[in-house]
């Protein structure tokens, strides 16, 4: 049996909580009452392609709800379910068209969940439990389809869930806000009694973000496309949770924290991408976020023993089609970068920081640079320093909102 890391599981789980409750029931028999909890168990796989698609069947003793999804990098469909107990082995099995592999894990007491490894850009056409017929039983189908890379980046998150009818499913895609303008919150971080880094000439960072938010604002308003709002648009101190508040309160299609951040090794420059993570990219992507989501405290407000609970937050609210829209976003934001400006080797990361937590809003935080760098500083202290980070950001916004309308 293939069984996920912990590591896996949060990764691929992240901030998304199946609730699934097993019904106990008793049966009278010979006089005795016996307990019968039994789980469902999986009995047997099978793959086939039909017509251009690859099937996957499971074979179930009893029924399941299940909630299936698309993830990129690898490319790979997830599906998660009622728990299960898996009574086969698939270390041989012979997987055909798109599925290359399977794996199989346990998130949490009260979930399973089967990762279904394919070839290449896959789409979920169908997923469908049949209820038991002749000599067959329960049956989980998966069908997918092998798209184009745009096609699969279009569509990336699209789930299909169990409903309240066995046979009908809904699909979940980003709302295209027709007759109207996107929405794009901007988010200037720190402000008022929290200046975040100071650079090397003492340079704020909340000065900086500001500033640069202000500048993107300009250009996303003047092509008439876009609906643009800041967090704040003055030096004031704004708590985390507020400025995901506004970001849902204006029904923003996309939200983006501008930082500047400032370390020790001061030879270290360029501009990096984050977006939403329990597990961070690295030490140093840890760091930074455990120290942004201190903010709250510099204003005042005291957790009072809750980071138990920000941490769940973090870890629940995100939906995954949120995740993987955030992700999709980064993806394009990077490259962009890197036309114009420089960005650090690994600038695509994650980390946990709460800003980001938003379960409805594609949300990334973007590094324009290193303020503890004399020449990173230089250049986001001016606007002129600043104009190749806004028309990177500018243009990466045209560019997903463009692939998202198709």
């Amino acid at each position: 049996m293939y069984t996920y890391s912990h590591s896996q599981l949060v990764c691929d789980y992240m901030l998304s909580r199946v609730i699934i409750t097993i019904l106990a029931a008793l049966l009278i028999h010979g006089g005795s009452v016996i307990d019968a909890t039994a789980q469902t168990m999986v009995t047997a796989v099978r793959t086939g392609v039909h017509v251009g698609l690859t099937r996957l069947v499971l074979d179930l003793t009893n029924k399941v709800e299940f909630h299936a999804f698309t993830l990129a990098n690898p490319y790979r469909v997830v599906v998660d379910l009622s728990p299960l107990e898996w009574k086969i082995t698939t270390r041989d099995e012979n997987f055909r068209g798109m599925i290359s592999n399977l794996r199989f894990g346990h998130p949490d007491r009260k979930s399973s969940r089967m990762v279904v490894d394919a070839r290449g850009p896959v789409q979920v056409k169908s997923a469908f439990l049949l209820p038991p017929q002749g000599n067959w039983g329960y049956r989980f189908v998966l069908d997918l389809a092998q798209v184009d890379e745009a096609s699969f980046v279009n569509s990336i998150g699209a789930s299909k869930s169990l409903s309240k009818k066995t046979e009908n499913y809904t699909q979940s895609t980003p709302p295209r806000r027709s007759g109207k303008n996107w929405v794009i919150v901007l988010d200037p971080g720190h402000g008022g009694a929290d200046p975040g880094a100071i650079g090397v000439t003492g340079v704020y960072e909340k000065i900086v973000t500001l500033s640069a938010a202000r500048d993107l604002s300009k250009i996303l308003k003047k092509s008439g496309k876009y609906d643009v709002i800041l967090t704040r648009n003055s030096d004031k101190f704004l708590r985390l949770r507020d400025r995901v508040s506004i970001a849902r309160g204006a029904a923003a299609d996309i939200f983006i924290s501008l930082h500047a951040d400032a370390i020790k090794k001061r030879n270290v420059r360029g501009a990096s991408v984050y977006t939403l993570s329990e597990k961070a990219s690295d030490a140093e992507a840890a760091a930074l976020a455990a120290k942004e989501n201190k903010a709250d405290l510099i204003g005042g407000v005291q957790l009072d023993g809750k980071s138990e609970e920000v941490t769940n937050i973090l870890i629940d609210l995100v939906q995954r089609e949120t995740m993987n829209l955030s992700a999709g976003f980064a993806n394009v934001v990077l490259p962009e970068l890197g036309k114009r400006v420089r960005t650090l080797r690994n600038g695509r990361r994650f980390a946990g920081f709460a800003v980001l937590k938003a379960p409805d809003i594609p949300s990334v935080l973007v590094e324009m640079g290193y303020l503890s760098n004399s020449h990173d500083e230089r250049l986001l202290s001016s606007s002129k320093g600043r104009r190749p980070i806004i028309e990177a950001l500018a243009r990466a916004i045209e560019r997903f909102f463009i692939e998202k309308s198709g």
